[in-house]
């Protein structure tokens, strides 16, 4: 599994052609305590930095982009639950969402973790 990073702090971990999609720790900050969390419906086409899901913190509101073009595989349930896994695993734990990568080469585009961590 690769892990690839956009310049709006989102990352995607990609297995094949399935990516899991999360923030990462440095927008998990910035927006502080999450107290919700919705991604669009399974089965929703999304082009690369559509709007795919929303978190709402106690400071404000946000999208989260998809990386790349798919179509929405799914939601971590968890979230429903327990928000606040964002920010307690935001790499891990807390991703968001899951989606079917429509073009492997988009990913070329987007970051490394070396990259991402210069910006």
């Amino acid at each position: 599994m690769t892990t690839y990073y956009t310049k709006s702090h989102e990352w995607i971990r990609v297995d094949g052609d399935q990516g899991t999609v999360g923030i990462t720790a440095h927008a998990s900050e910035e927006l502080g305590e999450l107290v919700f969390v919705e991604a669009k419906d399974e089965g929703t086409e999304v082009a690369a930095g559509d709007a795919a899901a929303v978190v709402e913190s106690v400071k404000a509101a946000s999208d989260i982009y998809a990386p790349v073009a798919g179509t929405l595989a799914g939601f971590n349930d968890a979230l429903s639950d327990d928000p606040t896994l964002v920010g307690k695993d935001p790499e891990g734990e807390g991703w968001i969402f899951r989606m079917t990568v429509a073009n492997p080469d988009d990913l070329k585009g987007l970051l490394t973790a070396e990259q991402y961590k210069s910006l």
